[in-house]
């Protein structure tokens, strides 16, 4: 326990806290009782979500009890966004959410021994509450003053306006450290930069309430080297859910992170120690074409999320799709999953010409340029050269059958990728 505030610092995942030596010495002084809490405002956290996570992780590792809140009250409610009021979902959504985000992030945690976790839901208190008493059992202690200065409320003030629904949403958030405290002798949150507002706000109510003294922790918000916020992509979020995001596409976004991000990402999300994530970092600087360091971190994060058999697929098929090893040895669904990060042609029949597919995948800019590119010696169809400019689909997989009876990838070069998929058979 002595450490782990250090190990914290070190992984750049401090931006905000309390007093720190109070709270530095009540890590040292432990076991103690920290929370995170996760609204389901969707099926599935995504990799944003990944840092409060890891961060419970490593916390329950160095001996100290996690508490893992997701809140179905709050969910139904949402925190202010920026720019507009959140769609209401129903009740029973949410209480489906619940559920499946509980069941991810459970894995992550050891639910045994002296620093077993705890699922939480704020259900299970605030539901049970009329409004008198939240208006004057919570409600009082909150001044409508502070409220209003909160950059969320402030900014929405200035442009939109903001219901009395979101408006109130920190003295829920406040409510459920009272209620935690209370009931499991909660002294530490844990909890976003973005969440700062609102965690400070619980450690306040229960300084008025109880008049104690009790914790708060912010992990920094990461952002991409171009400033856009982590975990997005330019199709949206990176989930966690396989089914949302493939574990195929889900390596690849880590394999493709920046050289200058990189050592920051280990520091962040992998176990690695800290010897071998600075020797990577130092590669990633003087050796960036060898990306030893995104392979790393994409490896041992895949693995987190999806399991080693899973990372070892998608390594496989990230090998295999540019001719390092046997397409044919990849299982349909992660074959699936890597094709779809991909542009893919749908033709109808076998009889459509190589050359016409990759000018309709955007491999080659027109047809003869394809033709081109078959006479150079360029073109693959599953990692085999086609050699006759005229040759159709159903000519080439006489000698290289499709892949599980309707995928072909596409290669022209190296590294330019594409798919073919053909309907499925009724």
């Amino acid at each position: 326990m002595s450490d782990v505030w250090d190990e914290l610092r070190w992984r750049g995942l401090v931006a905000q806290s309390t007093d720190e030596a109070a709270l530095r010495h009540a890590l040292q002084a432990g076991p103690l009782t920290y929370y995170v809490g996760f609204d389901p405002t969707a099926a599935s956290l995504h990799v944003g979500h990944l840092v409060q996570v890891l961060t419970a992780r490593r916390l329950q590792q160095a001996g100290h009890r996690p508490l893992v809140l997701v809140g179905g009250a709050t969910g139904l409610v949402g925190d202010p966004r920026p720019s507009a009021e959140r769609t209401m979902n129903d009740p029973a959504t949410v209480a489906g959410w619940v559920g499946r985000l509980q069941a991810q992030i459970a894995p992550f945690l050891d639910f045994e021994g002296p620093a077993a976790a705890t699922m939480v839901d704020n259900l299970e208190w605030t539901a049970p509450m009329s409004a008198i008493e939240f208006l004057r059992d919570v409600g009082k202690h909150f001044s409508v003053n502070r409220m209003l200065d909160r950059e969320a409320v402030a900014k929405r003030l200035a442009t939109t306006g903001i219901s009395f629904t979101e408006f109130s949403y920190v003295l829920l958030q406040s409510n459920d450290y009272l209620q935690l405290h209370r009931r499991h002798g909660c002294s530490l949150q844990l909890g976003g930069s973005d969440q700062w507002g609102n965690i400070t706000a619980g450690c306040e109510l229960v300084r008025r309430v109880e008049g104690e003294v009790v914790h708060a922790l912010a992990t920094p918000l990461l952002t991409k080297a171009d400033g856009t916020k982590f975990g997005k992509s330019e199709s949206g979020a990176v989930w966690l859910d396989a089914e949302l995001t493939s574990p195929y596409a889900f390596y690849q976004f880590w394999l493709n992170a920046e050289d200058s991000q990189v050592e920051g990402y280990l520091k962040a999300f992998s176990f690695r120690d800290r010897d071998e994530i600075e020797e990577l970092g130092v590669q990633a600087r003087e050796q960036p074409r060898a990306r030893a360091a995104q392979r790393a971190l994409a490896r041992e994060v895949t693995a987190l999320v999806h399991g080693e058999d899973a990372a070892r697929a998608v390594e496989d098929a990230s090998a295999a799709l540019f001719g390092g090893s046997d397409l044919a040895a990849i299982d349909e669904r992660t074959l699936r999953g890597a094709l779809e990060e991909l542009p893919t042609a749908t033709p109808g029949s076998l009889d459509v010409p190589v050359a016409q597919l990759f000018a309709d995948t955007g491999l080659a800019p027109s047809r003869s340029g394809a033709r081109r590119t078959i006479g150079e010696g360029g073109a693959y169809v599953n990692n085999s050269k086609v050699t006759d400019t005229e040759a159709t689909l159903g000519d080439v997989v006489r000698g290289t059958p499709l892949l599980h009876g309707r995928y072909a990838v596409l290669r022209r070069g190296r590294k330019s990728l594409a798919a073919v998929a053909l309907p499925l058979q009724q």
